[in-house]
């Protein structure tokens, strides 16, 4: 593009004459009409810049803005300018406004500033036209702030003793104290229609840029940054978002700005700024030199992103990649060879289908114990068996003692020596096995227990197994298979987001015969077509049945465990597993073996 051949640049020079310059200089066409001697006005005119089109007087009679405002204070015809919507200029749903005002206490008040608040202010550089512009005034004791409204009318103000800013009320109507209306000097939204806007946390640290030259709004705190509305800013082309350096401000902000989207850019402080350092005591710090860091801070700025950068996700692509090749990755096994083999671990969704009385909670509290037992995190929800129970059969299995045994009172030496051994042994795998069996857990309650048990167990991976999928509450959901398959996808944010690998267990439909005979499939899993889009890895614990028709759940009973689908692994037979009885575990055998 020809400089000064664009359309902004053509509409100021057919109004103001002159010659094209990145910053145009040319005689004040409203300087008289408000009572000013003939002052200059500035206008910005570099393509390149977010201010480009601008203009502002430097005698400060009227406000500056973009091409739109200009228009209308030079009663040109809005067609002209550069951008116009015509839609943009059918207004909403006003607001309705009260009779009374408060207009003439404001202008009472800034008439009694006195010359130590000048003063005060002129320690930022702030000098006395930029507080009559700002038609900000002082009543003996406090700095009067004025929030003039879109309708051009002020209704109250916030009063701040200017050496506490804790030290606050707000005068005249109460209700425009509040949101919608707590937004300081808001007729600048509209001056800077298809242009940018700076919004800030305090109104003096808005009076510092003002000084500068630039438009801008301001909240009183932070925290009403996140009842701002974002579609006040929706025809502004670029906010500068301008906080206090602290936490709690850049959260604000960031909401905010998640909020606004693309065109919100927040300004960031330099680390070694000082903790809850603001534009002003920037401005008092810098004097002259306060310009170009506010220039630098606007350059280094970046469009609100929903995506982190390419340098960021390259760096956590490595970080990735760099745990998955480190011990406690490839830690994450079941203990069962032939079951890692298959699937190469527990990671991910691993749902588990099985028939009833086949073992399916057993199978996976055996997982879950023996992961504990490796100092693997493990959270246990369960909705089937109860935490005594689920600690009973362990210590069962690690001991080799039935249940009846654990119980009697005279045991052999060697029995005891067994059960001391296992319940030391439980007792030390309960800092990283947790049971959960709250019926009303929900995605956000899991959560915080998976950050919970992460910083208890300074563990990067937490396994949580689910017992089972179709016993989990759907709270809002009225239907079942609505709530499996909303829980299913918060598992798979909680996989992505938090490094977590799931074993959940399933129910089955019956096959066509009514048996859980025929040769397993995604069909079989009960009540969600998602488990198919959900599961890294889909698996089934089918019961060898014999032709006498015996129980699953006899003694020794024998099943075969089909991996049914999976995204990197070969679906087929697993391996064959025979209940350890009396003993509530399983012991895993190659399929064709005789067991």
């Amino acid at each position: 593009m020809t400089l000064g051949n664009d359309l902004i640049s053509r509409f100021y020079l057919k109004h103001l004459g002159g010659e094209w310059q990145e910053t145009m200089f040319a005689v004040c066409p409203f300087c008289k009409e408000h009572g000013y001697e003939s002052g200059r006005l500035v206008i910005f005119l570099n393509h390149q810049s977010f201010f480009h089109g601008y203009f502002r007087c430097q005698n400060r009679c009227v406000p500056g803005g973009f091409p739109l405002w200009f228009a209308q204070l030079a009663s040109i015809a809005l067609s002209e300018v550069p951008g116009y919507i015509p839609e943009h200029e059918i207004a909403g749903v006003q607001p309705e406004y009260p009779v009374e005002n408060i207009n003439d206490e404001v202008a009472a008040y800034r008439d009694r500033i006195t010359d130590a608040i000048y003063g005060l202010f002129k320690e930022s550089e702030i000098g006395r036209s930029v507080l009559s512009e700002m038609r900000v005034g002082f009543n003996g004791r406090y700095l009067v702030f004025p929030y003039f409204q879109e309708d051009g009318n002020c209704y109250s103000a916030r009063c701040v003793h200017p050496d506490r800013a804790e030290d606050y009320f707000w005068h005249g109507n109460q209700d425009f104290g509040r949101e919608p209306f707590n937004l300081y000097n808001v007729e600048d939204i509209k001056r800077c229609e298809n242009g940018a806007l700076f919004l800030c946390e305090g109104e003096e640290n808005l009076l510092a840029l003002k000084q500068l030259g630039f438009p801008g709004v301001a909240v009183a705190h932070y925290s009403a940054l996140e009842k701002l509305p974002a579609g006040l800013f929706a025809k502004v082309k670029t906010l500068f978002i301008s906080i206090a350096n602290s936490l709690e401000s850049a959260t604000a902000a960031r909401n905010l700005a998640s909020r606004v989207g693309y065109k919100a850019r927040i300004l960031v402080w330099q680390q070694n700024a000082p903790k809850h350092y603001t534009l002003r005591r920037l401005a008092k710090d810098s004097g002259k030199g306060f310009a170009g860091k506010v220039t630098e801070m606007v350059r280094q700025s970046r469009a609100f992103s929903p995506f982190t950068s390419p340098q960021r996700e390259y760096q956590l692509f490595l970080q990735t990649l760099g745990r998955e090749q480190g011990k406690e990755f490839k830690s994450l096994t079941s203990s069962f060879q032939l079951l890692d083999g298959a699937i190469g671990g527990v990671h991910g969704i691993n749902v588990i289908g099985g028939a009833p009385k086949v073992g399916k909670s057993t199978f996976v509290i055996q997982i879950a114990s023996e992961m504990a037992l490796k100092k693997i995190p493990v959270l246990y929800y369960d909705f089937e068996n109860g935490r005594q129970k689920i600690y009973q059969r362990t210590l069962c299995r690690l001991a080799r003692l039935s249940t009846d045994q654990f119980r009697a009172k005279n045991v052999s030496e060697e029995q005891r020596q067994r059960a001391e051994s296992a319940t030391q042994r439980l007792e030390q795998m309960l800092f990283f096995w947790r049971v959960i069996n709250d019926r009303k857990v929900t995605p956000e309650l899991m959560r915080k227990h998976i950050d919970f048990i992460r910083h208890e167990t300074r563990s990067e991976y937490t396994v949580v197994v689910i017992d089972s999928l179709h016993k989990l509450p759907f709270n809002e959901f009225t239907e079942r298979r609505t709530g499996i398959d909303a829980w299913l996808r918060q598992m798979e944010s909680m996989r992505d987001d938090l490094q977590v690998s799931f074993l959940v267990i399933s129910e089955l439909s019956r096959g066509t015969d009514g048996s859980y005979r025929e040769e397993p499939h995604l069909g079989v899993f009960k009540g969600s077509g998602d488990i198919e889009y959900s599961a890294d890895n889909a698996m089934v614990l089918y019961p060898d049945l014999p032709e006498n028709g015996l129980s699953a759940d006899k003694p020794g009973a024998k099943s075969t465990l089909w991996l049914v689908a999976s995204r990197e692994h070969s679906p087929g037979r697993v391996a064959g597993y025979r209940q350890d009885y009396p003993y509530w575990g399983f012991v895993e055998h190659p399929i064709g073996e005789d067991f």
